[in-house]
């Protein structure tokens, strides 16, 4: 009972997309600090000219990356990886693990970086 009445007081914040990249960027040690910085630099030479520019596009023909739900890293790995409908190319013979989770710190930005 004690229980139930404390669960309602305790609710998930919602984070800005900088609070989300900085805790993303916190948990994964002192070492990974740069990691939007990083995915920033693979987005510009892989993906911005599909998705935009600091991924601003009209979200007609690609996906508009800035809305990716920050919950879903998995399905932003499995499509990057293995290319998506037939129009977005597999990466995971270009790009590595590292280069993946550089990618997705630099996403939970939504290009504000």
């Amino acid at each position: 009972m004690a229980i139930a009445a404390l669960s309602c007081c305790f609710r998930p914040a919602v984070l800005s997309a900088d609070e989300t990249a900085a805790s993303a960027t916190a948990t994964t040690g002192a070492a990974d600090q740069d990691l939007p910085l990083k995915g920033k630099g693979l987005y510009a030479h892989y993906c911005s000219h599909c998705h935009g520019f600091n991924m601003i596009n009209p979200g007609t023909v690609t996906f508009d990356l800035r809305r990716f739900p920050h919950d879903q890293k998995d399905r932003f790995v499995f499509s990057v990886t293995n290319g998506k409908n037939g129009r977005m190319p597999p990466w995971g013979g270009v790009l590595n693990r590292d280069d993946i989770d550089a990618l997705w710190a630099y996403v939970l930005t939504e290009g504000r970086m």
